[in-house]
Parts: C-alpha cells; sequence; structure tokens
C-alpha cells in the first residue's frame, strides 16, 4: 500500500471508522473499512432480570445458553432474521460497533452498512436503523443480505444479467433474483440453520426416546450432516436424557439419520426456490439457467447440499468463496463508497443532522 493510500485512511479513521454489519440471527460479523472482518460473534446477550444489566455479550454469552439461573437470561435479540427486542439488539450493535472502533478517538460516528434479510417489514427496517443511531452510528444504511452476499461474492448485480443467489443463514434463507441493481423475484423462508437443529431434535426424540439439546443438534449436523448419501459413512455419539427412565443415555447417529430427519426441511426449501423461479421473468430465467445460482451463508456448507440443489432444480450450483462471510464482505465494499450501489438501499439513508 502506497504512503498517500496509508494516509488516507489514517485521516478517515480519525474521523470515522465506517463499519459493515452482517446482523445474523445465528451469529453477527463486523467489516471495518481499511481493516477487514474484525469480529465474528454469536448473536446472543446475557441479562440479569434483577438489576436490568447486561451480563455478557457474544462467544460468552452464547456458552451460557441453557446453563444459567432463573433470573439470567440468556437471549437471542433477532429471530427468523428480524429484531424481536429492541433494547437488547441496541446493546449487541452498540458492543460491537464499539469494539470494531477500539480506543481511538474519533471526530464523528460511523457509517454503518448493515445487512437484513429480504423481505422485512419497514418497521423492522427502521428497528435496525434506530438501533444502529442509537449505537452511536452518523449514518446507516440497510441492505438485503441477499443483495449485499451477491456483492461480497463479486457477481454483476447492477448489470442486465438475471444473478440469482440462495443465502441460507441460522434464522432464514433469502432467494432472489437480482438485475440492475434491484431485487426482481425474492422470497425469505424460515427453513434455515436453526430449523434444521430443530429436525435432528425431533428425530432423536422421535425415533430413539432421547432428549437432546439445540448446541447438541448443531454439534451433530457440522460433524455428520449430508443431504446426499456419501461414499465414506459418518457417525457420531450423541448423549441426552432417556424420556423413558429419565437418566442419562448415548446412542450411535449416522449421516443417514440426519438425511432422514432433514429431509421435510429440505423439500420446503425446493419449493421455495421453485416459487421464485416461478415468478422471475423468462429473459432473466434463461441468464439463470446459462450462470447457476450462487449459494452462501453457513447452510452452503452441508455436505451434498450444492449437488442436490442442482439436481433438483437443474441449474448449475456454485458456492461463494468463503460463504460465511460474504454478507459481511458486501457491506465492507458498501462501506469504501456508498454512491454505485445506491439503488440496493432500502429505502433511503437515515443521516444524523450535524450538531
Amino acid at each position: 500500500m502506497s504512503k498517500e493510500k496509508k494516509l488516507q485512511l489514517s485521516r478517515s479513521s480519525f474521523f470515522s471508522s465506517d463499519i459493515g454489519i452482517d446482523l445474523g440471527t445465528g451469529n453477527t460479523l463486523v467489516y471495518v473499512r481499511g481493516r477487514g472482518i474484525v469480529i465474528s460473534e454469536p448473536s446472543v446477550v446475557t441479562v440479569n432480570d434483577k438489576t436490568g444489566q447486561v451480563v455478557a455479550i457474544g462467544r460468552e454469552a452464547k456458552i451460557m445458553l441453557g446453563k444459567t439461573p432463573p433470573h439470567v437470561r440468556a437471549i437471542r435479540p433477532l429471530e427468523h432474521g428480524v429484531i424481536s427486542d429492541f433494547e437488547v439488539t441496541q446493546e449487541l450493535l452498540a458492543y460491537m460497533i464499539q469494539r470494531a472502533q477500539g480506543d481511538r478517538t474519533r471526530l464523528f460516528g460511523p457509517r454503518v452498512v448493515v445487512g437484513v434479510p429480504t423481505g422485512v417489514t419497514n418497521v423492522e427496517s427502521r428497528a435496525v436503523k434506530d438501533a444502529a443511531l442509537g449505537s452511536g452510528a452518523r449514518e446507516v444504511y440497510i441492505v438485503e443480505e441477499p443483495v449485499a452476499g451477491a456483492i461480497g461474492a463479486k457477481l454483476p448485480i447492477n448489470d442486465a444479467i438475471g444473478t440469482m443467489v440462495l443465502d441460507i443463514g441460522a434464522g432464514t434463507t433469502d432467494i432472489a433474483v437480482i438485475s440492475l441493481g434491484g431485487t426482481v423475484a425474492s422470497k425469505s423462508s424460515h427453513v434455515a440453520g436453526d430449523r434444521f437443529n430443530r429436525d435432528i431434535i425431533e428425530y432423536v426424540r422421535s425415533e430413539f426416546q432421547l432428549a437432546i439439546g439445540e448446541k447438541t443438534a448443531e454439534d451433530v449436523k457440522l460433524a455428520i450432516g449430508a443431504v446426499l448419501a456419501l461414499k465414506e459413512p459418518l457417525a457420531k455419539t450423541v448423549r441426552g436424557r432417556d424420556l423413558a427412565t429419565g437418566l442419562p443415555r448415548e446412542i450411535l447417529l449416522t449421516d443417514s439419520h440426519v438425511r432422514e430427519a432433514l429431509a421435510p426441511s429440505l423439500d420446503a426449501l425446493m419449493e421455495a426456490m421453485k416459487e421464485v423461479i416461478e415468478k422471475t421473468p423468462p429473459e432473466l430465467l434463461s441468464d439463470v439457467l446459462q450462470r447457476g445460482v450462487t449459494v452462501f451463508g453457513g447452510g452452503a456448507l452441508l455436505r451434498g447440499l450444492p449437488e442436490l440443489l442442482e439436481k433438483m432444480l437443474g441449474v448449475p450450483v456454485h458456492v461463494a468463496t468463503d460463504p460465511l462471510t460474504a454478507v459481511v464482505r458486501g457491506t465492507g465494499i458498501i462501506t469504501e463508497d456508498p454512491r454505485p450501489w445506491s439503488s440496493v438501499f432500502m429505502h433511503e439513508a437515515i443521516i444524523l443532522p450535524k450538531a
């Protein structure tokens, strides 16, 4: 990097530090202009109901899930990708923004770009903006997560070309066809990572009469989850509470068990994608058939999913480079210069008047 470029970054960081945020149901990622991705933390906040004070945020708070005394709650302030608890979300955003800026004094608050699920209402979008403004931001831009992910994956969304993306997060799956900087057809589904975890919990309960928790189900999904038969089968020992005796018991789960557990949800996901394809104009659909679908988000890492999608939909399916960070990288690109992306912002940017 040239000395002139370094000096420009140093001056801009003194005045403010522009920030991109992927505000996810499962995890929140933060990008700082000139520094890259600096934070990746679970979207969990622990609150003491007796004092009303925040006990922990992020990774430290997630460890407490299911282990707190009655007066301490470990809260996920976002459900299905939208704000369910405004005050706790503001605490989460304030913590992330403060950590991203560090200890250095800034003359102005940061310009913040926040990725949200497609299909959020005006009220929900405004809640995100208010939470960011209340956390010290001076400008707030809201962009739909599939669009931000497409930007992060370096797809030509501003061109007259149909680009189809699939963003499988924890709380929601967003499907969108984008052209000329706008979303032409889209759908948001609750069939996502958290739903897959619940599927595993219900399957183990029904088939093995064993109660397991969400964290155990997620570990199973990551360790042996697969949607197509594998050449070498995978297995994992799972411990839980026997529903008949109430005593601890362990069983051996295989990838075929997980595949059976996830089958109904995967069928629902296919139907959602078909709905978007049916709503896509023929000319853009021709582009999609030729260029394929780009997948990102945590669900993109589920073994065999791209191959299954390609088989069921009849179009090429590509997994974005580093799919977990595509959305936050897209918000980071926007912070560099928001002007070329003005058509992708939801409503208009909220800018605080100068004091």
